[in-house]
């Protein structure tokens, strides 16, 4: 028997996968069908034969009902909105969760991490893929209150499902090197709520609030003790919002 609730779609960011959408899918189990996804090659899940941000959004697409609510996380949300722009009709409505129309910055875009920090990253992870990971989840994590409560969450996630794969770990360091959506996002219709931490080093405020500035029909909320992972700090208040987003 199909629920009568909407469906809401969590799509996690690089090296992660869907377990660390436990607290907030609890959260809101009452008022959806709520369904964690985990990218290619990622939680178990074998990686595409192609691994690119277009391969990554036609599968997530796939995926989908029709007129589903999407909530994508850093790289997550740059998939959820690739999907959102060439799949309009599985998308009714879009949440960008610490979420970035570009990852890296050059001149023109200061909102952003050095390209020369990326591929250093990338070149670490090559060497050493675990210590790699863990220093990345740290990041997430840096300048909040709670950082290690938070940091060791984030780990158990990482631990609760099969490891990423070398080859989807390597991908999406290039999406996340690749990815300008920027001239793109102001035909994406769908209404979207930005939610973005304050404290995000990975992923600056500045870029959630670019998008809400960007986006038509888009709100905002600036978590301000929050890093880059909003959905453990502040559980409840974005499933809060998210809830009053998917309803109104």
């Amino acid at each position: 028997m199909n629920s009568l609730k909407p469906v809401l779609a969590l799509l996690h960011g690089w090296g992660m996968n869907a377990r660390v959408f436990d607290a907030l899918a609890g959260l809101l189990a009452d008022a959806f069908d709520v369904r964690p996804l985990d990218l290619p090659g990622h939680g178990g899940r074998p990686a595409l034969g192609v691994n690119t941000l277009q391969a990554w959004a036609d599968d997530l697409a796939a995926q989908l009902p029709d007129d589903a609510v999407l909530l994508g996380w850093s790289l997550g949300g740059q998939v959820a909105m690739r999907a959102a722009l060439d799949h309009p009709r599985k998308v009714a409505r879009l949440v960008l969760l610490a979420s970035t129309p570009k990852f890296v910055a050059d001149g023109g875009w200061t909102c952003g991490m050095a390209i020369p920090d990326l591929e250093a990253f990338g070149a670490a992870l090559l060497a050493e893929p675990e210590a790699t990971l863990l220093r990345f989840l740290s990041l997430q994590t840096r300048g909040m209150p709670g950082q290690k409560s938070l940091l060791q969450q984030l780990r158990q996630t990482v631990l609760a499902a099969a490891p990423a794969e070398a080859a989807a770990l390597a991908a999406g360091l290039a999406i996340l090197r690749d990815t300008d959506l920027r001239g793109e996002l102001a035909r994406l219709a769908q209404p979207t709520l930005v939610l973005h931490g304050a404290l995000d080093t990975l992923t600056p405020a500045a870029a959630g609030a670019w998008l809400a500035e960007t986006l038509p029909a888009a709100q905002h909320l600036e978590l301000p003790r929050a890093a880059h992972a909003p959905h453990l700090s502040d559980a409840e208040t974005v499933a809060d919002a998210i809830r009053r987003f998917a309803h109104d």
